[in-house]
């Protein structure tokens, strides 16, 4: 899945975030240094409290680190976010259970100012484009998890931005239905060409799904290791039987036990 270069689309430099507590400051990140080119696709792995999520959110404004440059876009974060670069997913799907799933996913859209008629093709668009395509009216109580987060994927998806964050998406749901949607994630950036940043605890989803993986240390959260993958771009799930899959797996462990052993 070699790419050529591309510009960036994320850069971070000798980023670092404290936060200030009651019990003292907390070095959440610690010279970060990243770049992530237009149409990558690119895991952040590491132990609980490592900094990833703190990372996606810094990159989506929601944190605001204390040190070093972040630039989203060629702009800061908090410019980007009013450009409306990026769609976020979270962990949990966060649906409105009073609305339909159709009108969850509008909910952005009645936000930004678009009209009724942009407002109905878009979310058609999306709803097709997730695989939920006649589930528009059904409210979220009356579906699975995994459907639920897929309408949270297209809620993110439906204002069109460049750039998808999702953190841990698919962390609360059982390893059938993961697969599945690894499988349909993989599809929907192919057919989108979204710059995706996705944050995991599972290591066969990291290798699996991305074009980079970066391996992150226990807090101060350090990058120990950026792996670009040499799998193809086509990715059926066996293909986690395979050798350069197994590698790959295997650097990815060995940086996490560096980071460990580092801290």
């Amino acid at each position: 899945m070699s790419q050529p270069p591309s510009q960036p689309v994320i850069e971070a430099k000798a980023l670092n975030l404290v936060f200030q507590t009651a019990d003292g400051p907390v070095h959440a990140l610690k010279d970060v240094n990243l770049t992530i080119g237009k149409g990558e696709f690119v895991s952040f792995i590491g132990p609980s409290g490592c900094g990833k999520t703190t990372f996606l959110r810094s990159i989506a404004a929601l944190e605001h680190p204390t040190g070093g440059t972040l630039r989203v876009n060629g702009m800061t974060p908090d410019e980007a976010r009013q450009k409306r670069a990026y769609g976020y997913v979270f962990q949990a799907a966060g649906l409105y259970p009073w609305r339909t799933i159709a009108g969850n996913i509008r909910l952005p859209l009645e936000i930004m100012g678009f009209s009724r008629a942009e407002q109905e093709e878009r979310t058609e668009r999306v709803l097709d484009l997730v695989e939920l395509k006649g589930f528009g009216k059904k409210f979220p109580w009356q579906l699975s998890g995994g459907m639920q987060q897929r309408a949270s994927i297209a809620r993110a998806l439906a204002f069109d931005a460049d750039i998808l964050l999702m953190d841990e998406p698919f962390g609360a749901l059982d390893e059938i239905v993961r697969d599945r949607l690894n499988e349909e994630l993989l599809k929907l950036w192919d057919r989108t060409g979204k710059t995706i940043g996705f944050v995991t605890h599972s290591i066969p989803e990291a290798v699996y799904l991305s074009t980079k993986i970066v391996v992150m240390s226990p807090r101060p959260g350090r990058i120990t290791d950026v792996i670009d993958s040499p799998l193809p771009k086509e990715r059926p799930l066996d293909i986690r039987d395979s050798r350069e899959f197994i590698e790959i797996a295997h650097r990815v462990r060995e940086g996490l036990r560096a980071g460990h052993a580092d801290d």
